[in-house]
């Protein structure tokens, strides 16, 4: 039905071509961002030398924590932001305003926290930042807290978006996708299932069908879905000048699909795969009691705690790593007195940025895949039939 060659070698080069575009754009744009937070930090520092106060050092924990994490609003370039809803339950009622109206106290200088007191229900908030940042360059999604009484915050913050919009995608991209198949019957498909068939055909044949069995079927639109999602999702986050997404690094989202996992996997286990979880037959009943069965129990939990670990660590940590090659060039730089440093070092982190941004492409498929199939792995072990 199609060309497997031509269209992988169109892939690769089309991806190569994107991903030096991006890596490109993204290390100007994090250069940019330092490069402002460290003129920032320069001019009040210059205003504090007038008390006594010495020059703040380029911070580059900060810099790096501020990207990473989830944060209340998308930050585009320089103070350019989108903001997202907040919203907020309290025993005095519903509260759902912009991230934008949580402002800092005073003139903001060297004051992360931001505030917010609602007229309709009369309760006075804070947002507490999980770094110190001056100014109001960025709104970290540290905790929402209210004078006496407790907060529920479902906030959409940016990791809930970017998975909002990934869930969007999806459906609209399968949808139209399913629709094409139906009309055209068995003619070739073209356009977005021409490309994404070979990576669905890849999933049924080569991951649930040997890992589950005559069994693959009924777990194969879930494995597509956490498939195509996390791939998704890791190749938002590659894209500069939209918000630096780091949504399956954000182990709230993670921790779902891994629990998605535990709860598929153990509520359709049979009753070979309880039978040796609990008591393991043709051994002792006191090591099953004092060994085995708290073992087999443990690993239930540790499985699915592995996944989410395992997938939330790679991703955050490709992330980390660029981030640290741009903060080196400050570094180097010494705070403008060793520009021909900070040149040098440039050089250097931009080039490796660039290489980074090809490995991390490869990442965003590997992740995906091995998380795909460890879930597979899971399924088929649940379904095991017994050996006579």
């Amino acid at each position: 039905m199609f060309n497997s060659h031509t269209l992988l070698r169109s892939f690769v080069l089309s991806a190569l071509s994107a991903v030096l575009f991006w890596g490109t754009g993204v290390a100007q744009d994090h250069a940019h961002e330092a490069h402002e937070a460290h003129d920032h930090h320069a001019e009040h520092a210059d205003h504090d030398d007038h008390h006594g106060h010495e020059e703040e050092a380029f911070n580059a924990g900060a810099f790096i924590v501020g990207h990473i994490a989830d944060a209340h609003d998308i930050h585009l370039w320089g103070h350019t932001h989108i903001p997202l809803p907040v919203i907020l339950f309290t025993d005095n009622g519903l509260d759902v305003v912009m991230s934008s109206s949580f402002v800092a106290e005073g003139d903001g200088h060297g004051h992360a926290d931001r505030f917010y007191h609602s007229e309709k229900t009369g309760v006075h908030y804070t947002m507490h930042a999980s770094e110190k940042q001056h100014g109001d360059h960025t709104i970290l999604a540290g905790s929402i807290t209210a004078e006496g009484m407790d907060v529920l915050d479902l906030s959409i913050t940016k990791s809930v978006f970017g998975m909002l919009l990934i869930m969007v995608l999806m459906v609209w991209l399968f949808g139209s996708i399913a629709r094409g198949y139906k009309k055209r019957g068995n003619v070739a498909p073209k356009g977005m299932a021409n490309a994404l068939e070979p990576l669905i055909l890849f999933i049924r044949d080569e991951v649930a069908k040997p890992a589950i069995g005559h069994h693959a079927d009924k777990y194969l639109p879930f494995l597509l879905t956490v498939f195509f999602f996390t791939f998704f999702a890791n190749l938002l986050g590659l894209i500069p000048f939209i918000g630096g997404f780091n949504i399956t690094g954000t182990i709230g989202i993670t921790i779902v699909m891994a629990t998605l996992v535990f709860l598929i996997t153990n509520l359709t286990g049979n009753k070979h795969y309880w039978g040796h979880v609990l008591w393991m037959p043709g051994v002792p009943a006191f090591v099953k009691a004092i060994i085995l069965t708290p073992i087999e129990v443990i690993g239930l939990f540790l499985k699915p705690t592995v996944l989410m670990i395992r997938l939330t660590a790679n991703i955050t940590a490709g992330h980390i790593i660029i981030l640290a090659f741009t903060s080196l060039i400050f570094i180097f730089g010494q705070n403008g007195e060793a520009v021909g440093a900070g040149l040098g070092i440039g050089v250097f982190s931009t080039a490796f940025m660039i290489f980074m941004y090809l490995l991390e492409l490869l990442v965003a498929f590997l992740q995906a895949f091995v998380f795909t199939l460890l879930a597979a792995l899971y399924f088929g072990d649940a379904k095991q039939e017994a050996h006579h």
